[in-house]
Formats: C-alpha cells, structure tokens, sequence
C-alpha cells in the first residue's frame, strides 16, 4: 500500500535566495521539499508496466535544465539540481518508492529533450517542456503542470518597452525551443544559443538586444543582475509544462497524470511551488487542469 505523502517544508533558505540572488541558486543546503517514498510500491503496477519495473529497480532517469534558476538549476559542486521541475521529479520517483537520492539526474536541454526519450538516454523529461502538437507527434507529454508566459529580458537601459520594439532586432532563447520561433513572428531575429545562461551573457554585453523565454525564468536572472537586467511585456504566449516520456511506454501517461493530481490535491504541489518559483515572491497560482491521456 502506497504512503500517503506528508512533506515538510526544509531547508529552504538557500533555495529561497535562487531567485532573490540567482548567484546563489545552488547553494549547498538548497534541499527543496522533503518526500515520503512510497513503500513496496511494486506492488501497486501491473505487470508488464514501465511503472513496475522502474519500482523494482529502484532507479529512474530524469532529465532536467541545470541553468534555469526557480525552474531547474544545478551548480559545478552541487549534489543534486534544485528547483520546481527537480521537485515534480521527486513527486514522481517517490510513487515509484525511489528516494531523491536515487534518481539519475541528467542535464537536458531544450534541444535534446525529444531525442533523450526516443533514444531511452532519459525516463522522464521535466525540463520547462512545453506541451506542442508537434512534440506529441514523436515522444509523450502529460499535463500540464505549470502554466507560464512568454515575456523579454533586457538590459535596464534599454529602449525596448513593448512587444512592438523588438521588429528588427536581435533577441536570443536556446536553440529549439518555442520561443524563437513565437518571436520571429513578431519581427525580431532570432539568435539561438545552447543554454539560458550564454544568451544572458550576450544581452549583459550588448551583442544581442533582448532573451526571451518564460516569464518565470527571466525573473531569475534579472534577480541575478539587478542593476543590468529588467523583464519588460506582458506574457503574449502561454506555455504548458509536460512531463515528456517515450511512446513506447504509453502506459505511463496516465500514471503521471494522477500522481500529480494527487499532489495537487493534498498541497504537495503547492509546498514544492512556494519552496522553488514561490521564492521569487510571485504568488502561487491555482494548479492547471491536467489534459486526458490519449488511449493506450
């Protein structure tokens, strides 16, 4: 019989500063939210399930962003990545009775989301994976989880206001991601960079004239630089996170489904919220409707 979870909100002090001072995003003793690992857990999956097996073993690969401070962040000495999508993971590995401790965490960025999962190099991909029709067509992705909004990053001296500002200008996002694609529509050029965190150096040095991407993590940098950076716009696209998993496991969409329902039901999505993007002092919004699994 599975535990009902009880959490504690721990250690959270370190993590609270990610988004106040990104520079201390990864701080040692940002441990996030405390799990209770469901016991005998195999017991609970059919057969033949993806879910049974990763019971039995005791192991899952989760694939998460290691630059997005609130989101998924992991420092060159940190033990473990910090943040609200590492907290999903942990959710879903302790229904599998896997404790934080033994997820295989691995970096994934936007690029290689898709081809992690086809290729099994991940399990799991919570990684600020927007749910597209497009991605659905190739890999699975269950949610939403969060809902966020696309918005700009700008050095504070910028004369970029509105949305309208950025026709003909440079504005860069990691390559393969959403974003580029919703601001070319808008006129700008889009530059596309490996990770969050190049694409920040190159607006703080004037190479390119905004980063665009989540509001949630935009506010993490600009956190990072206050006298330099500021997020200007209002949200104009809304991106629904996903757990992305491989179409050869249909099986596990429903299973991620409920496992999130349940902890937005009891208030463990929400502790696992205020703990990671609730830091920023953003208020911690109502949990989305979860979309239906298409049939097995």
């Amino acid at each position: 019989m599975r535990f009902t979870r009880t959490k504690a909100l721990i250690a959270t002090a370190g993590l609270a500063l990610s988004l106040a001072a990104c520079g201390d995003a990864g701080d040692e003793g940002a441990e996030g939210v405390d799990v209770d690992v469901a016991e005998n857990a195999a017991d609970e999956f059919e057969d033949g399930t993806a879910m049974k097996e990763f019971a039995e073993s005791g192991e899952i690969t989760i694939g998460v962003k290691y630059d997005q401070p609130g989101i998924g962040f992991k420092g060159a000495t940190d033990d473990m990545p910090v943040g609200f999508d590492p907290e999903i993971g942990k959710i879903l590995a302790a229904d599998l009775g896997i404790a934080p401790e033994d997820i295989t965490w691995k970096e994934t960025i936007s690029d290689n989301r898709e081809p992690f999962l086809q290729s099994g190099e991940v399990d799991l991909v919570i990684a600020s994976y927007s749910i597209t029709d497009e991605r659905r067509e190739v890999v699975g992705q269950a949610g939403p989880y969060y809902v966020t909004g696309q918005q700009l990053l700008v050095k504070s001296d910028s004369d970029i206001e509105s949305l309208e500002d950025v026709a003909g200008t440079e504005v860069c996002s990691v390559t393969g991601s959403t974003s580029l694609e919703n601001i070319e529509a808008e006129g700008a050029k889009p530059r596309g960079f490996d990770t969050y965190s190049e694409c920040v150096d190159q607006v703080l040095n004037g190479t390119v004239d905004a980063m665009t991407t989540d509001g949630a993590i935009l506010l993490g940098y600009a956190a990072e630089h206050p006298d330099d950076l500021k997020v200007v716009v209002e949200p104009f696209s809304e991106e629904r996170y996903g757990v992305g998993y491989s179409q050869d496991k249909p099986e596990m969409c429903q299973w991620i489904v409920d496992t999130i329902t349940e902890a937005q039901d009891d208030g463990d999505w929400e502790d696992a919220f205020e703990a990671t993007l609730g830091a920023s002092g953003v208020d911690t919004p109502e949990p989305p409707e979860m979309d239906e699994c298409p049939a097995a």
